[in-house]
């Protein structure tokens, strides 16, 4: 797949997007409906959430890197339904003035289409305009 690649500003500390992004109780609150994460690298990860037919979807990676407010990067497992199976998720921190800017790499093997990839784009953009906004307003 070619890179996904989305930046966004959040009006909050790196440590509050980091939180957000990193912790069960951050990720329930704007991204997924379950998660479990250990917290270091090499740590497990596991999302899930209700599909469209209501049935739950989990993905299972492995955090490749580790690094408290700055980055942490997942390799998510080939397993299962999850859409982001077989990839790896790049997430970036770094303090830009007042705000926090959020980086995301999201890259591995190729897509069937074109359309899946604007698809996964949309999908992206959606949650992190969520992120942004809930955290935006604390």
């Amino acid at each position: 797949m070619p890179a996904i690649r989305q930046i966004v500003h959040i009006a909050a500390p790196p440590r509050a997007v980091w939180k957000a992004l990193t912790t069960a109780e951050g990720l329930k609150s704007w991204l997924v409906d379950e998660a479990r994460v250990e917290p270091r690298s090499g740590g497990r990860v596991v999302w899930a959430y209700h599909g469209d037919d209501d049935d739950m979807i989990e993905g299972r990676g492995m955090i490749h890197t580790w690094r408290p407010t700055s980055h942490f990067e997942i390799a998510w497992d080939r397993n299962g339904e999850f859409p982001g199976r077989e990839t790896r998720v790049l997430f970036k921190l770094a303090r830009d003035g007042d705000e926090t800017r959020l980086s995301l790499v999201q890259s591995g093997p190729p897509v069937e289409d074109e359309e899946r990839h604007a698809e996964i784009l949309r999908d992206w953009k959606r949650d992190l305009k969520a992120l942004q906004s809930m955290l935006d307003a604390e």
